[in-house]
């Protein structure tokens, strides 16, 4: 009996004639890993010993070995995707801010919630990570600012009451 090899394995367990990608400007349909799924949606393969995601084994035979600080972002959004052309080699914060998620979302955002730019002049990093507008915080810090001037300037208390001023007076 022939054993087939990993490549033959591999071929076997993808659908090319999967859906048009979730996304704009990428051609082609998907070709869909019909093979084993891991609890996050992503093909799982054995190959050479141990298993590898179905989407990187599938870059490195068709494109080359991954480069070292990269990873393999899905183009087309599908995570069971496995069509080389729709696979390409970014950095992490590339493939993060190509996504969907909130990190993207908030990455996206280009003024505060009041309107002000999120430019080089108006926008720091808090010490969380997160950006904060400098006109916002300047103008919160004067409020804040003019509400402690007040609370500790003297309040002014009558000793006596007008009322008794004027009754004095017409007795």
């Amino acid at each position: 009996m022939d054993r087939k090899t990993p490549a033959q394995r591999f071929a076997a367990k993808v659908d090319p004639y999967g859906p048009l990608p979730l996304i704009r400007g990428v051609l082609g349909p998907c070709h869909l890993w019909t093979g084993s799924l891991n609890d996050k949606g992503y093909g799982t393969f054995w190959a050479d010993g141990h298993t590898v995601k179905a989407h990187r084994y599938a870059y490195e035979q068709a494109i080359g070995p991954i480069p070292d600080g990269l990873e393999v972002d899905h183009r087309c959004r599908r995570r069971n995707c496995v069509a080389s052309h729709h696979l390409d080699a970014v950095t992490h914060r590339v493939n993060v801010l190509r996504s969907t998620n909130h990190v993207a979302r908030r990455a996206a955002v280009t003024r505060c919630p009041t309107g002000h730019p999120y430019d080089d002049a108006n926008t720091y990093r808090a010490p969380n990570g997160t950006r904060k507008c400098r006109s916002c915080k300047n103008a919160q810090a004067r409020t804040a600012r003019a509400a402690k001037r007040a609370s500790q300037l003297a309040a002014v208390t009558l000793t006596r009451s007008r009322t008794d001023h004027h009754r004095a007076q017409a007795a």
